[in-house]
């Protein structure tokens, strides 16, 4: 007479038979042992504390709207003010210590913050390459001033024409300084009014007024324009 088979489970590849005490761990474990709780708690524990950090670099105006607790606003202004490496690894603990005492709808707000903050910047970036592709595309084609002007008839014409020549004759050096440039491998000289361009094309488009792009001053630009 054959003996009845076990019931049972496989775990990576290892049978269980049921009410062994290998099953009775594995289910303790599923329902969460002291151990597992202690893991899940320093879990959730680092995740505060990288939100308490990640805090430090959210906007004034986002940070003030999530209405966090005087002692932890607090906090975070003296993490800002440490340089020192210790000091301020020290001071994030406490952080993370205050943010572990918060209400969860306080934290969610905190979450929410940073993820507006986030989407911002990243609109912020596509306007930014929007500008800098109409600019380029001005300069370099005579047949993009019609579609810029059929999608914004309120830019003044003369003005926008007036930079697009001289952003022209400032990217094409002559003599002796062009000779140098090529000599050294350097990118044409973009002057005053590449800049100036860059900012009407960016108005246009709704950016803000004197949104800088991200390029360095040239320090031997003429003003004799």
């Amino acid at each position: 007479m054959s003996r009845k088979p076990k019931k049972g489970y496989f775990v990576r590849g290892q049978f269980v038979a049921e009410g062994s005490e290998l099953d009775i761990q594995l289910k303790a474990e599923l329902k969460g042992t002291p151990d597992a709780s202690r893991t899940d708690l320093k879990r959730e524990s680092d995740e505060l504390q990288d939100l308490g950090k990640e805090l430090l670099t959210l906007r004034t105006d986002l940070f003030e709207a999530v209405g966090l607790p005087d002692k932890l606003v607090d906090a975070l202004a003296e993490a800002k003010r440490i340089t020192n490496f210790e000091g301020k690894r020290r001071q994030l603990q406490y952080v993370g210590k205050l943010m572990r005492k918060l209400e969860p709808e306080l934290v969610q707000s905190a979450r929410q913050a940073l993820e507006e903050q986030h989407k911002g910047s990243a609109s912020e970036k596509l306007s930014l390459h929007l500008a800098e592709h109409w600019r380029d595309r001005l300069i370099a084609d005579d047949e993009a001033l019609a579609p810029w002007m059929a999608e914004h008839p309120d830019t003044d014409t003369q003005q926008l024409r007036a930079l697009i020549r001289q952003a022209r004759k400032d990217a094409t050096p002559a003599g002796k300084t062009a000779n140098v440039q090529v000599s050294q491998g350097l990118a044409p000289r973009k002057g005053r009014a590449y800049r100036e361009l860059f900012q009407l094309v960016r108005e246009h488009l709704g950016g803000a007024a004197g949104a800088e792009e991200e390029m360095p001053e040239d320090d031997n630009e003429d003003h004799d324009e």
